[in-house]
């Protein structure tokens, strides 16, 4: 691991889910917005959404349960192809066409993320899910020094031959907190809202701040719920690891870094 020194030089990590992804025009709208952003970044991405399109039209059938998705034999085929085929291939030539020189990573390219197969919760098998083990920094980061722009898809492998599906949220924490080691970091959550809101049925309540310690309070008041309950566990977990923020956010603020800002406290 390299030096830990007085002033790190940035990063910005930004995670973005299948929905935005799936939408052209939005699409579209945030890899121009992470073209222009400056200096060394990482782009981690899902496509929940585009997977479960595929596997239907091949005759798969999808099962999530709590949200999360279950993973069989022919469901892992399927998220190969989109998440490490059609969906990073598609991103990285956006991108290249913006002037990012960026590239296309899964976890077992160049070992950079190793992780267990998930073991049965409650009853419940996840089948070839990943649950992360480590995050090789120091080799993401000879990519990211030589102004190379890694575009990782929730895919990671157990270092003993098997590919996994893991969660695309988590990638972004915990590539995050890794990379904190040698980076200022910033993590930055990109979704269809413009951040937490104090208020479901309320655009404008955006909730600017949450220190860590809050979270548990918002969960059980009701105002954080559903799918953005673990998303912010992501961003709290990383924030206690040593990133310096992490925002939620959606494309239209990404410019402006305006959202929902998880700080240590």
């Amino acid at each position: 691991m390299k030096e830990d020194i007085m002033h790190k030089e940035p990063l910005t990590i930004v995670k973005v889910g299948g929905a935005v992804l799936e939408d052209p025009q939005q699409c579209g709208s945030l890899l121009d917005a992470f073209a222009a952003i400056e200096g060394k970044k990482i782009l981690v991405h899902g496509g929940g959404r585009t997977a479960s399109t595929i596997a239907s039209q091949l005759g798969i059938k999808t099962r999530m349960v709590d949200g999360r998705r279950i993973t069989d034999a022919d469901m892992l085929l399927v998220a190969a192809m989109v998440y490490g085929g059609l969906v990073n291939r598609n991103i990285v030539t956006w991108l290249q066409a913006l002037g990012v020189d960026a590239i296309g990573l899964t976890g077992a390219d160049m070992d950079i993320i190793r992780s267990h197969r998930r073991p049965v919760v409650n009853g419940i098998d996840y089948g070839y899910v990943g649950d992360i083990d480590h995050v090789d920094a120091d080799r993401l980061s000879m990519l990211t020094d030589k102004g190379i722009v890694p575009v990782v898809a929730p895919l990671t492998h157990d270092g003993c031959g098997q590919l996994l599906n893991t969660n695309a949220d988590t990638i972004a924490s915990e590539v995050a907190a890794a990379m904190a080691q040698i980076y200022d970091v910033h993590l930055v959550y990109v979704f269809e809202k413009a951040g937490v809101l104090g208020n479901p049925d309320d655009e404008a309540s955006v909730i600017p701040q949450i220190c860590a310690s809050e979270l548990d309070g918002l969960i059980v008041k009701g105002i954080v719920s559903g799918g953005m309950i673990p998303k912010l566990r992501m961003a709290v977990q990383a924030v206690e690891r040593g990133v310096e923020n992490v925002l939620i956010t959606n494309i239209s603020s990404l410019a402006t870094l305006d959202g929902t800002r998880i700080i240590a406290g």
